[in-house]
């Protein structure tokens, strides 16, 4: 009995010195907890920032960010001198963080070979220029930076695999004038093949057919009544491609892709209304460039009657369709043909009638042009 009550008092003088000991432990030893922040504040542009422009103080704003969400890239709010006072590399939108690769100095920009608009072009791509006019522009409603879907409408023709020219044909006279004469080893001299001669008639008439009139089952020749009728195909070539400019570029000094190009005068010196754009700068990817590089060296010259170039007419021609810059999805498209439009678009060929309208309308007025009542 003895025993027992002095571990039980042994146990208690235990259980005292471990209570003592942890709150001296909590209260002299422990070290304070560190106090994190509860967010980062981080410098986003205010205002748009154009490229080459000097960044002020009131051009920037801050956002509250985690600190797990934080790169080092970012400037947050004790490096506000850092980047008072930087230049701007791209244009930066309203709202966009800004970083280390956006923003550099005058100096290092000055030193920079080249304009200052190719350092838009992202690695690995390329900016070529092609002809445009409003209705290859979305009637100017593509302007610079926008996406935009590249289509190409081609004429297609039959033409001869050997001479590579348009069919039909022109066709020449072969007549016969008389026959050849063959002389035997043994002196003996027999009538040989007939002598045939090719002639060019000055008409060049087109090479036509044979056909057999299943009425009469009498054969009969016939000629084409005019030149071959080319066949049309669209088809869309390029998806979501990012327009650089719309026009020409400035070749001033320092540049930048928003200065607009040297506006043109009169006589006197004084500025005239700057004519609409028709060039557009795309970025694309090197193969592309080479694609249309091809497409447009597709055209014919037009002559005059000395000679002279005086346009061209091309072979293809291209159209630029504005869309969403946030929509980046691909879409499989099927070429546009006149098949594919009466059978995708359920429009039916008109029948032969016995009777027609009067007076006859060979062709379609264009929108812009009224009708005029005898």
């Amino acid at each position: 009995m003895r025993r027992a009550r002095t571990l039980i008092f042994i146990f208690l003088i235990i259980i005292i010195a471990a209570v003592v000991a942890y709150v001296v432990y909590s209260t002299y030893v422990k070290p304070a907890p560190v106090e994190t922040a509860a967010y980062v504040e981080v410098f986003i542009a205010a205002q748009p920032i154009p490229q080459g422009g000097t960044i002020t103080a009131d051009m920037l704003t801050t956002i509250k960010i985690a600190p797990e969400n934080e790169v080092g890239v970012m400037f947050t709010l004790a490096e506000r001198d850092g980047l008072v006072g930087k230049t701007a590399k791209f244009p930066l939108d309203q709202g966009v963080v800004i970083t280390e690769s956006m923003v550099g100095d005058v100096s290092s920009a000055v030193s920079i070979p080249g304009p200052s608009w190719a350092a838009l072009i992202p690695p690995g791509m390329t900016a070529v220029s092609i002809p445009t006019n409003r209705f290859s522009l979305s009637g100017y409603a593509v302007n610079n930076g926008a996406h935009v879907n590249l289509n190409a409408c081609f004429m297609f023709v039959d033409v001869d695999p050997s001479f590579q020219t348009i069919l039909p044909n022109q066709s020449a006279i072969l007549t016969g004038t008389g026959f050849g004469s063959v002389t035997t080893p043994g002196g003996l001299t027999t009538t040989g093949l007939p002598i045939l001669s090719l002639g060019i008639s000055s008409s060049g008439a087109p090479q036509g057919k044979l056909e057999l009139d299943p009425s009469l089952q009498q054969p009969y020749y016939l000629l084409p009544s005019e030149d071959q009728r080319p066949r049309m195909v669209c088809q869309m070539l390029l998806q979501d491609i990012v327009v650089l400019k719309v026009g020409n570029f400035s070749r001033d000094a320092g540049a930048t892709i928003d200065t607009p190009s040297v506006p043109p005068t009169d006589a006197e010196g004084n500025p005239v209304p700057a004519a609409p754009p028709d060039v557009v700068t795309l970025i694309v990817t090197p193969q592309d460039s080479i694609t249309l590089a091809y497409l447009l060296n597709l055209n014919m010259e037009l002559l005059d009657k000395d000679g002279l170039v005086t346009g061209y007419r091309p072979q293809t021609r291209l159209s630029l369709t504005l869309r969403n810059p946030n929509d980046q999805a691909r879409q499989a498209t099927e070429s546009a043909t006149l098949q594919f439009l009466l059978s995708q678009y359920n429009i039916p060929v008109p029948a032969k009638l016995p009777y027609a309208l009067e007076p006859a309308l060979p062709y379609l007025l264009p929108s812009s042009e009224t009708i005029v009542t005898p």
